[in-house]
């Protein structure tokens, strides 16, 4: 009996910066599955793009890469503000959307994603790709499986110091910009997928000049006597680990623990030191997932599901509330 291939997935991205250029280098490592089409608003970056990643073709408007009959899905790496919008436009020509978190900029953002996907019947999801990593699925099942007891605490921060740039969409507050949604979604998503909701929310921010937020601490209390310790700054270099304590033992998810890393468990004054980095940066784990869900005819994921990304964006909104954050 002879095994049926895989259908190839054919792949466009829209807007081309560093993520889509991470996003396209693990794309080429994953069998049936190519970079079909790439857009953007300047023909020669679309151009440059396409030969450097062996893309078929490269579109200098989003809307004629929506059009293109041959895309089955659309990774969105546009600045955060754009994803409502460019996410839309695909769902709209029943193309599968994978979009960058954060989702949206707000919960309304979301929601209207949501329902236009269903309206459709298209695949749907938010590109939050640490879920998708060994690592961190390793961890889930530890902590899902009670291995060492409730947890107790967690401590999670992301922080990088970058010289201020009004010219760039990091600080653009408009665009989304400051650490809250670029990187403090990734200490916020740690709490939520291991914690859930929080029953009550502390957080305090700087800023830059332009408004947009320089710093963010945020404490997240739990009805079961569980805390988070959160932090994310683009002012200050931070460890960029996570930690749960939990009752028997303390897991560590090593320096980047939003990328393949090391873990680190501490029992019994032991430690154990277990290694995930691999040959790819990570994304690829994501985009398998992904491609699976279209061959198999779903709408959405039952990892990163609709109401994980609706939590998530909902926690954002609260925490932007505590600080006055508004865009």
């Amino acid at each position: 009996m002879r095994t049926q291939t895989p259908k190839t997935i054919r792949w466009g991205i829209i807007g081309l910066g560093k993520i889509a250029t991470k996003f396209a280098t693990d794309l080429a490592t994953i069998p049936d599955a190519e970079l079909y089409a790439v857009a953007s608003r300047s023909q020669e970056s679309a151009d440059s793009f396409a030969e450097k990643f062996n893309a078929t073709k490269a579109y200098n408007s989003y809307e004629s890469l929506a059009k293109d009959p041959n895309v089955d899905a659309v990774y969105i790496a546009t600045p955060h503000s754009f994803h409502k919008a460019h996410s839309i436009l695909c769902l709209e020509h029943k193309k599968a959307v994978l979009c960058e978190k954060p989702f949206a900029m707000n919960l309304e953002e979301v929601e209207t994603m949501i329902a236009t996907a269903k309206v459709n019947n298209v695949l749907l999801m938010e590109a939050l790709w640490t879920y998708f990593l060994p690592h961190y699925q390793y961890i889930l099942k530890i902590l899902n499986d009670n291995t060492f007891g409730k947890i107790l605490k967690l401590e999670a921060d992301f922080g990088f110091t970058r010289p201020f740039d009004d010219d760039s969409r990091l600080f653009n507050k408009e665009l989304g910009g400051g650490s809250l949604l670029d990187i403090g979604i990734y200490p916020i998503f740690a709490a939520l997928s291991t914690l859930g909701l929080p029953d009550a929310i502390k957080a305090s921010c700087t800023t830059f000049n332009n408004g947009a937020d320089s710093s963010c601490d945020m404490i997240f209390r739990y009805n079961n006597g569980a805390t988070a310790s959160l932090k994310s700054t683009l002012v200050e270099n931070t460890p960029t680990t996570c930690t749960f304590y939990c009752e028997n033992a303390t897991i560590k998810l090593n320096r980047q623990f939003h990328t393949p890393t090391s873990i680190t468990i501490t029992k019994d004054g032991k430690e154990e030191t277990i290694d995930f980095t691999g040959n790819t940066i990570g994304y690829n784990f994501e985009t398998l997932h992904f491609n699976q869900l279209l061959r198999d005819g779903k709408t959405e994921s039952d990892i990163m599901s609709f109401d994980f990304s609706r939590n998530l964006i909902k926690t954002l909104d609260t925490v932007r509330q505590h600080i006055q954050l508004e865009y």
